[in-house]
């Protein structure tokens, strides 16, 4: 790790530097970032952007959980159910007749009811407000390890989901007669969704780590001319939204969370304004 840090003094000579935290945090972006611009380009090509809003409520009641049964750190508890209710939604809305934003709804908001309810019990909840916007500037060596094996994860799951996804965000029916598993590749998918929201969220925090995972890929549909460039832009975008909101937190100290997503939703506001061009 040491090798890494005189690596980044080396080529990045700014005061902010002298700081391990920042290091750490500059790390996790170019680790954390990537990956929620390749997510974000299935998010909203498959129309998605409910169905991934309502996984942070699921992380909460996650955390909630954890707390509840005393683990020091709810973090296995956030990923199993996080990864639970991501399986849950998909089954249900497979079994049921009801629509599927009805279904989302109604455990996106069954979720975070329970979560508040657990954690304002004896009035404790106000310990784990942060996780609302979370704190980037926190990362630690060992969170730094685990983002990069749900990177590795991450990416494996997507090079073997990612021609089905495409398929499946096109036509279901036509993926369908090729053979695809319909409830099983959305399934995975999900998994991975609820694997990078868990982990993410204690940094990015809960009320926006959302527009992370539709931004992005908001963004590059409004200015991409083909399906590399799709994805080429909105991992770019949300690396570049990643950098600036973190040097924004810490020159004008505020949440970083929030600055990234600020970053991210001028992105998208600009690449309107610029999709008439590329629409030509």
């Amino acid at each position: 790790m040491e090798l890494i840090y005189d690596t980044m003094d080396l080529l990045l000579p700014f005061a902010w530097m002298e700081y391990t935290f920042m290091k750490n945090a500059l790390l996790a972006i170019l680790l954390m970032t990537p990956l929620f611009g390749l997510l974000s380009t299935m998010v909203v090509s498959s129309r998605m952007a409910f169905f991934s809003d309502s996984l942070g409520h699921g992380a909460f009641t996650g955390i909630a959980v954890g707390v509840l049964v005393g683990m020091a750190s709810p973090l296995t508890a956030l990923l199993v159910f996080s990864i639970f209710f991501a399986l849950l939604i998909t089954y249900i809305k497979h079994r049921t007749a009801a629509s599927a934003d009805t279904v989302i709804g109604v455990f996106s908001s069954t979720a975070i009811a329970v979560g508040l309810m657990i954690m304002s019990h004896g009035g404790g909840f106000s310990k784990y407000s942060p996780l609302l916007i979370g704190d980037i500037l926190s990362i630690t060596y060992a969170d730094l390890v685990g983002l990069a094996v749900v990177d590795g994860i991450v990416l494996i799951g997507w090079l073997l989901l990612f021609n089905r996804l495409l398929l499946l965000s096109v036509n279901s029916s036509l993926a369908r007669s090729r053979g695809v598993s319909i409830f099983a590749v959305e399934a995975t998918f999900a998994a991975l969704l609820a694997v990078v929201v868990a982990v993410s969220i204690q940094w990015v925090g809960i009320l926006v780590i959302n527009a992370l995972l539709v931004l992005p890929g908001a963004t590059a549909r409004n200015i991409a001319g083909s399906v590399k460039e799709y994805h080429v832009i909105s991992v770019v975008c949300a690396l570049l939204a990643g950098l600036v909101g973190l040097f924004s937190a810490y020159y004008l100290g505020i949440a970083a969370g929030a600055s990234i997503v600020a970053a991210a939703a001028a992105s998208f506001f600009l690449s309107l304004a610029l999709r008439p061009r590329f629409r030509r």
